[in-house]
């Protein structure tokens, strides 16, 4: 066991050699990205007013929500990027979609 602690690297706890979190989770990503293909824009506008919902449900700070519609041939595009306040809301809100 003391051999497995003295092992352990700057980024990992001595207790268990585990990962800290801030090696893993350091707010540089705060978008999360979103987009599907709908058959009318209609249908799109009511599935960003739910992604909407669910960022307004999710942030501690206002959440920027970038939101563009596009025509194709097969449809109405709808990407979106929520742009969160910390990265942990942007996982928060990405494991909510699952």
């Amino acid at each position: 066991m003391t051999d497995a602690i003295n092992k352990c690297s700057a980024t990992e706890t001595a207790a268990c050699c585990c990962v800290d979190v801030g090696t893993i989770m350091d707010n540089t990503d705060c978008t999360a990205s979103w987009s599907r293909v709908f058959e009318t824009r209609p249908a799109a506008e009511v599935m960003l007013a739910a992604l909407t919902e669910k960022a307004r449900a999710v942030e501690s700070e206002p959440c920027e929500i970038n939101a563009r519609f596009s025509e194709q041939n097969d449809g109405v595009s709808l990407d979106v990027d929520f742009i969160f306040a910390c990265q942990a809301e942007t996982l928060i809100f990405q494991l909510g979609l699952r």
